[in-house]
């Protein structure tokens, strides 16, 4: 039997998800600076399948504008070097000895402006499912039983203002991403 708090406590939940989902997704975005994130969507083809290069090497961020990998086996460093330059991030690697150096290019102005499409489109996706959360939780509200309607009134209420925060988080990660790539 759900009540009003367990729903509130459930939907807060979910949201949180949300905006972790958002982050990670943000994480994976380049901006200036060089970080281990930006590599997390290479796949690496190894053992006869395709493996996160996280899985396959170790990814470190030794200076602003440079990322090291170091393949955990020595012997396939050429493999993970082409699939770094072959994941569509824009990105020469170069192997040196038994580690993969990845310098990263200034971003044009274009370039930028691009990624903070991007960062939005991101947001938005996160603030959608912050909204379908709430929605949900709407839906789970209406159906209690044994529950005054003041009772359900008040949970909308604290529901919308959850909603409005989220959704302030979300504006407020966007801004800082914004920030972050923007900045030359």
């Amino acid at each position: 039997m759900s009540t009003t708090q367990q729903i509130l406590k459930d939907t807060r939940g979910h949201m949180d998800k949300a905006i972790e989902s958002t982050k990670h997704h943000f994480s994976g975005v380049r901006s200036g600076k060089a970080t281990p994130a930006l590599l997390d969507t290479v796949r690496v083809e190894m053992y006869g399948q395709q493996m996160p290069l996280n899985q396959v090497a170790g990814v470190n961020a030794p200076e602003p504008r440079v990322l090291i990998v170091t393949p955990f086996d020595k012997g396939q460093v050429k493999t993970i070097e082409k699939a770094i330059r072959d994941a569509g991030l824009g990105l020469e690697p170069s192997a040196q000895g038994q580690m993969i150096r990845v310098p990263l290019p200034q971003m044009t102005e274009q370039r930028r402006k691009e990624l903070v499409k991007h960062v939005h489109k991101l947001a938005e996706d996160g603030k959608i499912a912050i909204r379908h959360n709430r929605t949900e939780g709407r839906d789970r509200l209406k159906k209690l039983q044994g529950v005054s309607e003041d009772d359900v009134k008040q949970a909308e209420k604290e529901l919308q203002k959850l909603h409005d925060d989220f959704i302030r988080k979300i504006d407020d990660l966007v801004k800082t991403k914004e920030a972050e790539i923007m900045e030359v």
